[in-house]
């Protein structure tokens, strides 16, 4: 398990005087791209390989306030992740000073070719190393129906009915 120490700032919380969604988005991100930067996807090894990561999405479970000015620790466990790379699944958990889990958050992605914009696995050694990232208790070899797991498609409209 990767962990990731915080300190809730001022700007963190939201006008109810928590911690804010968007910084829940934050510390995760940061969190992920720490390990990420820490194994081998720095910004030079990411455009060597010219790919990127794209997020499907973020499942966050709220279960208790947190206030500014106190320590937190996100932690980062792999949920899922293909054979080939291309697909993978985070598990986020939020902790405060007494160790009391205050949100969770599940994220699904993948990685994509930066020059063919489309969906592409990872190389060999990337692999490797995202593979080294502790597993989950539930940790699944994902494929492309998990993607689809949840059902969400795009609903079109007509542009006129849209006001454009």
């Amino acid at each position: 398990m990767y962990t990731k120490n915080f300190e809730i700032r001022w700007s963190d919380i939201d006008a109810n005087r928590h911690l804010a969604n968007t910084a829940y988005v934050n510390f995760m991100s940061h969190t992920r791209m720490a390990f990420l930067m820490e194994n081998g996807f720095g910004q030079e090894d990411l455009a060597r390989e010219n790919i990127g990561p794209v997020v499907f999405y973020e499942h966050i479970y709220y279960f208790k306030e947190v206030f500014a000015g106190k320590p937190i620790k996100v932690t980062l466990q792999l949920k899922g992740l293909s054979e080939d790379g291309m697909y993978f699944e985070f598990l986020h958990n939020f902790y405060d000073e007494k160790g009391q889990n205050f949100a969770s958050c599940e994220m699904m992605g993948a990685w994509i070719d930066l020059k063919e914009r489309k969906l592409t696995k990872l190389p060999d050694v990337l692999l490797k190393n995202i593979d080294s990232l502790g597993h989950t208790k539930d940790f699944k070899v994902l494929t492309k129906e998990d993607t689809r797991k949840y059902g969400q498609r795009p609903q079109n409209m007509d542009p006129e009915e849209l006001g454009f």
